[in-house]
């Protein structure tokens, strides 16, 4: 692979003379001070792997549509605030970044990247995701939509069948879709700080889950369907409402991190101790009015307690 690196140079320019190398395959600005692509990037038609993280770009030119046999391309962390139609011709694309700028809308036609197995669209100014996303069907490593203004999430993610992270943090999501259960694959699903005030009972189709991230939310209440997250490792819970839970959580047989502070515990739910390969139990920052006895076997097998 013909490849040239130029990152954390502190360019302030794209350098012309990269144009007339049009074998070239890689080229990484990442950390620069560029402010501008020229139209003519769209000569460099081998390229497979562009990186221009961390630069100063506010637009990006329709020639980049040409870069047809790209594979990888990072635009993360600049300020833009869209990015050129041109860009959903890639369809040879298997990562994107749109992470850290200040995109507040997308078109449908991203679904047309249908090779994808990475999209990054964190940290943006997104308000809605569109329906088409469910065509991505090739998403495999992670879906970053975190940092967003998202009031709700498509019911078209449920189509993601081979996706094993989704990461929607920091939104104003008041509800998630039911259809998030059909992620077969799914291994991790952060959702924490938003306004969330249940879940859905689907949540107990995810057989493969291992953590599960909802802590800062307004949950009050936990479907029983949890207790069939038989791969669950971790499940965080801090700083919600509940003040009690599902006895089918004592059935979550590989639970090793449970964290529940800063709810509104009264007491211990007694079947935690049925947990075998619990490692550690946060109960901090609740008004426990007692603290049952059991509490001390799960210190004496290896159990971190925190009270």
């Amino acid at each position: 692979m013909q490849s040239l690196y130029f990152s954390g140079r502190q360019l302030t320019a794209f350098p012309i003379e990269i144009l007339g190398h049009t074998d070239l395959e890689q080229l990484d600005l990442d950390e620069n001070l560029v402010t501008e692509l020229p139209e003519a990037v769209g000569r460099l038609s081998n390229l497979r792997v562009l990186r221009l993280y961390r630069n100063r770009l506010t637009s990006v030119p329709d020639s980049i549509g040409s870069l047809r046999k790209l594979e990888d391309l990072s635009l993360a962390g600049n300020r833009l605030t869209a990015v050129p139609e041109s860009l959903w011709q890639l369809r040879e694309l298997r990562s994107l970044n749109l992470g850290m700028n200040r995109i507040g809308e997308l078109s449908p036609r991203i679904g047309e990247l249908q090779r994808l197995h990475t999209l990054d669209l964190g940290h943006n100014a997104l308000t809605a995701i569109p329906e088409s996303i469910g065509d991505l069907t090739g998403l495999s490593r992670y879906l970053y939509l975190s940092n967003n203004s998202l009031g709700a999430l498509p019911a078209s993610l449920g189509r993601l069948m081979k996706l094993r992270y989704l990461n929607a943090t920091h939104n104003g999501l008041m509800s998630v879709p039911e259809t998030l259960g059909s992620l077969e694959s799914l291994e991790e699903l952060r959702l924490y700080n938003n306004s969330l005030t249940s879940i859905p009972d689907s949540f107990g189709q995810l057989s493969r889950l291992r953590e599960l991230h909802l802590r800062d939310n307004r949950i009050a209440t936990l479907p029983e369907s949890l207790g069939r997250l038989g791969q669950l490792r971790t499940l965080e819970l801090r700083n919600n409402r509940l003040a009690e839970l599902p006895e089918t959580l004592g059935e979550l047989a590989n639970l090793a991190h449970l964290d529940l502070r800063a709810n509104r515990f009264l007491g211990a739910p007694e079947f935690l101790q049925r947990l075998p390969k619990l490692e550690k139990l946060d109960l901090r920052w609740n008004k426990l009015r007692c603290i049952p006895e059991w509490l001390t076997g799960l210190e004496e097998r290896g159990c971190a307690v925190l009270l």
